[in-house]
């Protein structure tokens, strides 16, 4: 029969055992230290972001040298050194994470080693220009932290490498973007698909500290301030429409394309891209800088600076830079530079909803404009519950609860119908690379102990 709880003879247990109250320190204290490199990745990015600017308004044509050049150089030594910090950051957690892959391997994908890799080469990518965000790096770069905490643990602790890996992922989206909530969310859609009642408190409790950190350094604000929504009544019903099934197609487009480019499918461009990449690299920059000179600047970066302008009514991304920022964003990626695309999915979805409310001569911009956002997030990660929950808590949207809702359902629905899901795609193609490098490691042992 169940019985009610002992009590004291639980606290008896708790206080017998003076290592496991050491074994949770350690994981405070990493969590905090996953909440500073994640702070410490967003100014530095900034910084050099900004560094940029002031160079690209002093000697604009100077970006046709430079940003080819820096990225060439970041997907070399990426290559050399640090082949486990190319792309987003999510796919290599998820990989991590794959029940395929062995133990030893682990560490191929997330790593303190990373984090400091990943930090350099996303700062250097805002150096060249490109069309990158650092909200999926600082999930690498959070999870390689808390992963580092495992070798300070006991032997016979309760905490596995697993949970301090979706505890630091789920800690680097909350400190990224400042959305506690968006962090539980990520980490049960996206990295464990359960929060399971042993880990559940270690993941929350990372979340926390990691997101006090980032309060403590930003202030408790909205990433994108506080949109002012009119009452949303029938009106708006057609738009928004329009708004989630743009997204959808678009974002699931977007995906597909990425996922052909990052997992070597067969085609001419690919084949260039294996044999030469570091020059491939070079081309494909060079086209970023071209684009980012033809919209005046607008291109460049993570474009959250031109979402912020949308949400005040100024029209920053025009449907044909919305569309080069779409094809930026695409061959950054795959130029194979450690970056990621959380953001610049967002801007590109603030600019599908900007130009409906245009095209509609609606007044509900803003809302339109966060539909877009929630929408075209939702289709690209396929997880419609993390992007609606992220733009709700970036914009303070909480009145638009069931509208952001809908639109990444819808979208995220939509771009199922386009392409397989990327995240989960790009992670089972690392797994198997690496299991295939490992295996003839494997082979030579076994022989040799024959």
């Amino acid at each position: 029969m169940n019985r009610e709880p002992d009590f004291l003879e639980h606290l008896r247990v708790e206080l017998s055992s003076g290592r496991i109250w050491f074994d949770r320190a350690i994981v405070l204290a990493y969590a905090i230290a996953a909440g500073l490199f994640v702070v410490g990745f967003t100014l530095a990015s900034d910084w050099v972001f900004g560094a940029f600017h002031r160079f690209y308004a002093a000697w604009p044509w100077a970006v046709l040298l430079t940003t080819p050049a820096i990225t060439a150089s970041i997907v070399w030594f990426t290559l050399r050194f640090f082949p486990g910090a190319g792309g987003s950051g999510i796919p290599q957690i998820k990989a991590a994470l794959h029940p395929a892959l062995p133990e030893e391997r682990r560490f191929a994908f997330a790593s303190l080693r990373l984090t400091v890799a990943k930090i350099g080469l996303g700062a250097a990518g805002f150096a060249a220009g490109l069309s990158i965000g650092r909200e999926g790096p600082s999930v690498q770069v959070a999870a390689g932290v808390m992963q580092h905490a495992r070798r300070w643990l006991s032997p016979n602790t309760t905490i596995d490498g697993r949970a301090l890996l979706v505890a630091g992922g789920a800690a680097g989206i909350a400190a990224a973007f400042n959305a506690p909530l968006a962090g539980v969310v990520f980490a049960i859609e996206e990295l464990s698909g359960r929060l399971e009642a042993r880990s559940s408190g270690l993941i929350i409790t990372a979340i926390v500290l990691a997101g006090l950190v980032a309060v403590s350094a930003f202030g408790n604000t909205s990433y994108f301030g506080v949109i002012r929504v009119p009452q949303l009544g029938w009106d708006v019903l057609g738009p928004g429409l329009l708004v989630t099934l743009l997204s959808g197609a678009t974002g699931g487009l977007f995906a597909r394309l990425l996922i052909a480019s990052l997992t070597g499918a067969p085609g001419r461009f690919n084949r260039l891209r294996a044999r030469f990449p570091v020059r491939f690299a070079a081309v494909g920059a060079l086209a970023v800088a071209v684009i980012g000179m033809a919209t005046g600047g607008v291109t460049f970066g993570a474009g959250s600076e031109a979402v912020k302008q949308m949400l005040q009514g100024h029209d920053e991304l025009t449907p044909l830079y919305t569309v080069l920022k779409f094809v930026a964003t695409w061959l950054t990626a795959w130029c194979g530079v450690p970056g990621g695309i959380f953001a610049p999915s967002l801007s590109i979805g603030a600019g599908i909803g900007d130009a409906v409310a245009q095209l509609a001569s609606s007044d509900q911009g803003p809302a339109l404009i966060a539909m877009g956002m929630a929408g075209f997030l939702a289709a690209v990660t396929q997880a419609p519950l993390t992007a609606f929950i992220i733009v709700m808590e970036m914009v303070d949207g909480h009145s638009m609860v069931l509208s952001l809702m809908a639109a990444a359902m819808l979208a995220s629905l939509v771009s199922r119908m386009i392409s397989r899901p990327l995240y989960d795609t790009l992670a089972e193609h690392m797994v198997g690379k690496a299991i295939a490098t490992a295996e003839p490691v494997h082979s030579r042992s076994s022989t040799s102990l024959r």
